[in-house]
């Protein structure tokens, strides 16, 4: 497994508060977070942040024992059930605490066609359209310096053709075409916040999805990432089929985040269910042997991610089981105890992945470091400091 591409190789010169090397003394170098967005669906902050919640304070903190990434919800549907009356304060007081405590927070989505408002049906296509881009404006821009990632616009593969019902941004896209909704939403999304990362995301990993990425790259839409879900309810993929998707979407040369992966520790939900969303149960209960399972297979599916160079980051959607399909799909059992997949891929970030070296400087007090890319603290005795690491240059850091 090469994941040299992770990591620094680096010279720093660690100095005091005047410039003066700090010689012949032993430095220790402390990781403090990846540059590698390791994340999970974050909806369990709500209701600690916005009640005080005491088992979401302990589902939250165990969440940070492990991620420095996260997804909040803004469904439209869900985020402005009544027109006009924004839930905005409660998932920014939610985005702000996860910012606080050193986490990356991406918006999911501000285009779909599902859990879309209903109140927009009244309206015409072009009013529809304008009332969207005016939704982007207000999220982009209110939560520019605290959300500044955006799922901005989900599963376009299916949008025009979803049947199911009857939604305003099936209408809209129907008219406007795929790409023509897309580079309406992107470049929205980019005027609003020209230094967010937006993303592309989709469930579909067929060769469909791979001719809308290329026509909009040809339209000269703002994509930041390739967005691609992973929902594994029918069992996993395994890593042939996952180094065959790496394949395919690479040749973009785009950065790819996994942004909704979904491994589940119980039984298999039955292949012949097509839309995911029918299998409809009132228990679905975790195993032994499906949480041994749900480890091994995690492990190895963030291995073969961890590893590939586009790969930037990885999302898996549910912390706790219950959440989405009533799952056994979390890191976290139903009673909040924690299953083998949580301390496997704590063992992965926290240990494997994770640097904390001692090194003792030069007469020029120079130490040369390899060290995985991230945030570091860097301590010689009572002095301190704090320095990126994501590159191969020389550095100084002065310590105080």
């Amino acid at each position: 497994m090469d994941i040299s591409h992770r990591k620094v190789k680096k010279l720093i010169r660690v100095t005091d508060s005047q410039g003066n090397p700090v010689s012949n003394t032993e430095v220790r170098l402390q990781q403090i977070d990846h540059k590698f967005l390791f994340g999970c669906g974050a909806f369990d902050f709500i209701p600690y942040v916005m009640d005080g919640d005491e088992e979401h304070k302990q589902i939250t903190d165990n969440w940070l024992e492990i991620f420095n990434y996260g997804t909040l919800p803004f469904y439209w549907g869900q985020y402005e059930p009544v027109e006009g009356e924004p839930k905005g304060d409660m998932l920014m007081k939610t985005a702000q605490y996860m910012k606080s405590k050193g986490v990356t927070v991406k918006g999911h989505p501000l285009c779909w066609h599902t859990v879309c408002a209903d109140w927009l049906m009244k309206y015409d296509n072009e009013t529809i359209l304008k009332k969207q881009l005016e939704r982007i404006d207000r999220e982009v821009k209110g939560f520019k310096g605290v959300i500044d990632m955006w799922d901005v616009i989900n599963e376009v593969v299916i949008m025009p053709i979803f049947d199911k019902y009857d939604n305003a941004i099936t209408r809209i896209c129907k008219e406007k075409g795929r790409v023509g909704l897309i580079k309406e939403v992107f470049d929205r999304a980019h005027a609003d916040n020209p230094d967010a990362v937006l993303l592309l995301n989709d469930f579909n990993t067929s060769i469909n999805y791979e001719i809308l990425i290329d026509d909009c790259l040809n339209a000269g839409v703002p994509i930041s990432a390739i967005g691609i879900q992973s929902h594994q309810h029918q069992g996993y993929w395994g890593k042939e089929k996952l180094e065959e998707v790496l394949e395919r979407f690479s040749h973009f040369g785009l950065p790819i985040h996994f942004t909704e992966n979904t491994l589940i520790s119980g039984d298999i939900m039955p292949a012949h269910i097509v839309d995911l969303n029918d299998w409809q149960v009132d228990e679905w209960p975790s195993t032994p042997e499906g949480e041994e399972r749900q480890a091994k297979e995690i492990e190895e599916m963030y291995r073969a991610l961890f590893e590939h160079p586009l790969v930037e980051a990885i999302t898996t959607w549910d912390f706790r089981d219950g959440a989405w399909l009533n799952a056994p799909s979390g890191f976290l059992r139903l009673d909040n105890s924690k299953k083998p997949s949580f301390e496997m891929l704590k063992n992965l970030v926290k240990n494997e992945w994770w640097t904390d070296i001692s090194a003792k400087t030069d007469e020029n007090g120079c130490i040369l470091v390899d060290a995985f890319k991230g945030e570091y603290r860097i301590t010689a005795g009572t002095a301190t400091a704090e320095a990126e690491l994501i590159d191969d240059t020389e550095m100084t850091v002065s310590l105080n």
